[in-house]
Formats: structure tokens, C-alpha cells, sequence
């Protein structure tokens, strides 16, 4: 068997999304929350769909499908699939069951496991696995999101986890925020080509910079908290339009998570259920809109993603900012669009990022939610400017003239 490394990580990642689903009942793993949001169940299900629909369907010998309803049921938006079971109605499959779906899982990983052992030597199989794995290692951060979400609309407060909370509340930094100075340069960003990399991140490219700074860390629950009691949900001068009607027809007044009582005060719902809101925990969960709001209130801006790529390039050199990865994904003023010469696979593959690239933006980084070893510098995490389930978060940046740089 080649690689037989990559064979064990893949088989690592498939247990990971089992040990997550493991605290859930058959109920948590069935419900849906909101249309972005999908079932544990159906997760689960469609990574399995990924490795039997692009995998075993053309290098399994005697290929025979699990059951062919999940062609539609478990297909995501791969049009050059076939037809899908509509996103907002995930909800809606009770059958198949959590115990059918379990046993897909088994089935496939047992024929992935005969099909590989018998042509690993086929680099197109080994790079279709290498993306199967990136890519159930995406939905496992969705997994998370998607049931905190789900548990937060219950009024009780569910807690996934006993204990104290670690896995979705990593404390910030608590030293002052500073600010480090990059001057201007005609920086390269985009996959360097080593390792792994989703065609969204390529093609390596020239961008220049204007002479800029940015925040040496996070902003904070304790700042954003600030933010709020200067009353800015309610000032308009600081939002964009489209920012300010949002708010104004959701009646928002906080973060996702955040709720106040009169005895307790300020309060924070997460896998560990409702917590007191921690003040030098990186502020997460916010939206576009919320983070650009921030960010003019604070007489500052949104970095653009080419210069989040050139600090956190720098940083593995010199160790100059905290925070870059494990606390939030941070958000960027870039849209979400092609790199020059950018060009799709062909076939149902290329439609993984690039007809997404439309009214989304940019967010860079990795979360606490995302699995160890999934992230990297180079990384286009994207998501709409109303998108606030995400554990999104957001660093500072501001402009320098060249006298100051």
C-alpha cells in the first residue's frame, strides 16, 4: 500500500466525526436549527456520500451503492451529480435512521479501506482522498457549530459537555492591544504549493500593500461589551446600510450567544451551556456587519485578506501577533472572488468553491472549532455578511501614510 500514512489520517478524521456525534442522542442528531444549519445525521451521511460518490463510484471494483436514494438525499449542491434533497428540509428526513446512517458509515469505510489497499497507486485516488478528508474535517467544524446552534434554541440551555468550559471558550490574550506596523511591499499570497491546498487558495499571486498596521491580538468580549453600552446597535452613523436595516428588522442588541440577566448579568451560551460571558475571551459569533461596525467605532478597519496573509507570513518568522489561528475565524473587508487565473476542475469537483465566489466575504485564520492541523495561512474561509453562527470573530487594522510606516 502507498502512503499508508494518508490512509491512517484519513481513518483517524472518519472516527473524529463519530467520537463528536457520540454525546448526542438520535433526537439532537435529527433536528435542524435553520437552513444554513443541517442534522448532526445529515453530516454524517454526506461525508460518507463524498468517498462513495467520488471515490468508490469510479475506482471500486463492482461498484454497487449502499442504497441509491442517498445519491439525492445526502448530495449537497454538486449539480453535476444530480438532483438533491433540498437544504432548508435536512430536517425533515427522520428516515433514513441514526442507526442506518451509522452502519452507511461502516459500509463505506470497509470498501474504502479493500479499494484503497488495492490502488493507492493511483495518484488521482490518493488526491481525491486527500480532499475527502480536508473536507470532512470542514464539516466536522459545522458539526459543532451546527448543534451549539441547535441546543441554543432550546430555553433549558442544553450543556453538550460537562465540565468546565475549554473546548469552545479559549481565553484571550488579556495584555493591552497593540499595534504592529508593516510597510508598504509587493507581497506574494496564495498556496505556496506544499501540501495541501483548496483550489480557492491558488493561484500563488502578487499583491501590493499600502503601508498598514494591525491589532497585536483580538478584540475582546470586555471592548465589544463596551461597544454595546456606548449604544452603538442603536447609532447608525457606524453601519453600513445594508448593516443597519439587518439589525434593525432582527430587533439585534448583541452578539449570537450573549444574554442578560438582571441578577447574573452578562451571559454567554456554549457547548458547556449558559456561562458567565468571560471579558478577555476573543469576542466570536459576530457578523460582518457587527465586526465592520466595531471597527469604525474603534476608529479602525477591517484588515483586507492579502494583508492578514503577509502579517501572519511574517509571524512565523518574527512571532509578532497572537491569536492568528484557535480562537475565532476573523473576518476581512475582501470579498470572496476568484485569484487572478483562478480556474475551476472540471467536472462535479469544481463546483467545491468556485461558484460560491458571490455576495460572501472573506475570514481568515481558524476557530477552536477547527480540527488540529486543518488550518494554514493561506486558508479562504468565507461566509455572507449576515452569517453569525460561525465562530467569527475579528482583528483590527488601520492605514498608514508613508511618513508614519
Amino acid at each position: 500500500m502507498q502512503n499508508p500514512e494518508l490512509f491512517e489520517r484519513w481513518q483517524q478524521v472518519r472516527q473524529r466525526s463519530v467520537a463528536l456525534a457520540a454525546p448526542l442522542s438520535a433526537e439532537d442528531c435529527a433536528a435542524q436549527s435553520m437552513p444554513d444549519a443541517s442534522p448532526v445525521k445529515w453530516h454524517l451521511a454526506h461525508t460518507s456520500w463524498f468517498f462513495e460518490t467520488f471515490i468508490l463510484e469510479q475506482f471500486e471494483d463492482g461498484f454497487q451503492a449502499f442504497h441509491s436514494d442517498f445519491r439525492v438525499l445526502f448530495n449537497s449542491y454538486y449539480n453535476g451529480v444530480g438532483e438533491k434533497h433540498p437544504r432548508p428540509q435536512r430536517g425533515l428526513l427522520t428516515r433514513p435512521s441514526l442507526e442506518t446512517v451509522q452502519a452507511y458509515r461502516l459500509n463505506v469505510d470497509e470498501r474504502m479501506q479493500r479499494c484503497y489497499a488495492s490502488k493507492s497507486d493511483d495518484l488521482r485516488l490518493r488526491q481525491l482522498l486527500e480532499l475527502g478528508l480536508q473536507h470532512e474535517q470542514q464539516h466536522q467544524e459545522l458539526m459543532l457549530t451546527d448543534i451549539k446552534h441547535l441546543l441554543s434554541c432550546n430555553p433549558l440551555h442544553p450543556a453538550l459537555y460537562a465540565g468546565p468550559p475549554q473546548l469552545d471558550k479559549p481565553l484571550a490574550a488579556s495584555h493591552t492591544l497593540c499595534w504592529q506596523d508593516y510597510e508598504a511591499c509587493l507581497c506574494e499570497i496564495g498556496h505556496n504549493g506544499k501540501g495541501f491546498g483548496f483550489d480557492n487558495e491558488g493561484p500563488r499571486h502578487r499583491q501590493f500593500l499600502e503601508p498598514y498596521q494591525l491589532a497585536t491580538r483580538l478584540v475582546t468580549n470586555a471592548e465589544y461589551l463596551a461597544f454595546i453600552e456606548d449604544g452603538a446597535y442603536q447609532n447608525p452613523a457606524l453601519w453600513l446600510a445594508e448593516g443597519w436595516d439587518w439589525i434593525r428588522n432582527n430587533d439585534l442588541r448583541h452578539p449570537l450567544y450573549w444574554h442578560y440577566d438582571h441578577q447574573q448579568g452578562w451571559q454567554e451560551f456554549g457547548l458547556h451551556g449558559l456561562q458567565p460571558l468571560l471579558p478577555d475571551q476573543a469576542a466570536g459569533h459576530l457578523s460582518f456587519y457587527e465586526a465592520s461596525a466595531y471597527a469604525a467605532w474603534a476608529g479602525s478597519r477591517l484588515p483586507t485578506e492579502a494583508e492578514w496573509e503577509n502579517a501572519a507570513a511574517l509571524h512565523e518568522q518574527e512571532g509578532q501577533l497572537s491569536q492568528l489561528f484557535d480562537y475565532c475565524w476573523q473576518w476581512t473587508s475582501s470579498s470572496y472572488s476568484p485569484y487572478p487565473g483562478f480556474a475551476a476542475a472540471t467536472g462535479a469537483i469544481g463546483e467545491y468553491n468556485g461558484k460560491f465566489m458571490v455576495n460572501q466575504y472573506v475570514l481568515r485564520g481558524s476557530s477552536s472549532f477547527t480540527p488540529a492541523g486543518h488550518s494554514r495561512i493561506s486558508y479562504r474561509n468565507f461566509f455572507p455578511a449576515t452569517a453569525r453562527w460561525q465562530l467569527s470573530g475579528l482583528r483590527l487594522a488601520r492605514s498608514l501614510n508613508e511618513e508614519e510606516a
